[in-house]
């Protein structure tokens, strides 16, 4: 699998990062079985937090055998200096490990959000001082998220961000422009850039729920590789998170296995299909 070099990080990411949120519902058998999978296709980065439900219990016992050649991105939902500290220990003691590679605020989806959180992401760039993370970051769903990440990026010395980069994103005009302007500044400061949802399609709506996702994942292979080939292929993304699904977690590492760049008139006739898809967000409104 190819990887990318992970801004400032240095850290050399494959391009598909083992998004734990697919193990939130799973059992001992099928998390042990998925870690497996990415393990053996190559993957070397695994996204988890405390909030994907059993994620941390059934994938902490792997981590030890693998950690000299996996990269431990944890998070945090917590306001608070206390509350940071306390659940970046248990977090470190159920993954078996002594440091993270890096810690980010969670879901820091608006300014309001990141008011709220100031304490919190103080604490989060203390700790990189202090050696309990090499390095921080923020990550947040939502259409504003990339516009809030701008302002904490005034705020705050980070060294990556996590944001929803997907086709219909693309096609939203005031989404496009912060995201853009938002990947304009991270190249500047060489942040690390990660992208999630990028095999989100739509919410859920009235459909049969078929996976455990909260949005309807893309219901086949070769939608969900397209998806998976804009994602990379926006000028300034690194890697991509795999769908929160067990069920596509195979065809998203197939994807990174076999991606070859898009270019503009690919992403472009992409954007254009997407158009008519709603908006899986805001979250609130479509998880379930």
């Amino acid at each position: 699998m190819q990887t990318r070099r992970l801004g400032r990080t240095g850290h050399d990411s494959t391009i598909a990062i083992l998004g734990a949120a697919a193990f939130g519902r799973a059992d001992e058998s099928t998390a042990a079985a998925g870690f497996a999978r990415a393990m053996a296709a190559g993957v070397n980065h695994l996204d988890i937090a405390p909030q994907y439900g059993a994620a941390e219990d059934l994938l902490g016992p792997h981590v030890p055998a693998v950690r000299d050649e996996l990269f431990v991105a944890c998070k945090t939902l917590r306001k608070n200096v206390d509350g940071v500290r306390a659940q970046a220990a248990a977090s470190l003691e159920k993954l078996g490990c002594s440091h993270f590679d890096l810690y980010q605020a969670h879901a820091v989806t608006s300014v309001d959000v990141l008011e709220e959180r100031m304490d919190a992401l103080a604490e989060i760039v203390r700790m990189r001082d202090e050696g309990v993370t090499r390095f921080v970051g923020i990550t947040g769903h939502d259409l504003t998220a990339p516009a809030t990440f701008l302002e904490a990026l005034r705020r705050f010395d980070l060294d990556t961000v996590m944001f929803p980069v997907n086709a219909r994103l693309w096609a939203d005009v005031v989404y496009r422009r912060d995201a853009e302007a938002l990947l304009e500044v991270c190249a500047e400061r060489d942040l690390g850039v990660m992208a999630i949802k990028a095999g989100a399609a739509r919410p859920w709506g009235a459909t049969e729920r078929w996976a455990d996702a909260w949005y309807e994942p893309h219901a086949d292979a070769s939608t969900l590789a397209a998806n998976v080939r804009f994602a990379l292929s926006v000028p300034g993304v690194h890697a991509f998170c795999t769908t929160g699904d067990v069920h596509v977690l195979d065809w998203a590492l197939d994807a990174a296995a076999a991606f070859e760049p898009m270019d503009d008139a690919e992403r472009a006739s992409l954007v254009d299909a997407s158009r008519h898809e709603p908006h899986i967000f805001p979250i609130a409104e479509h998880a379930r």
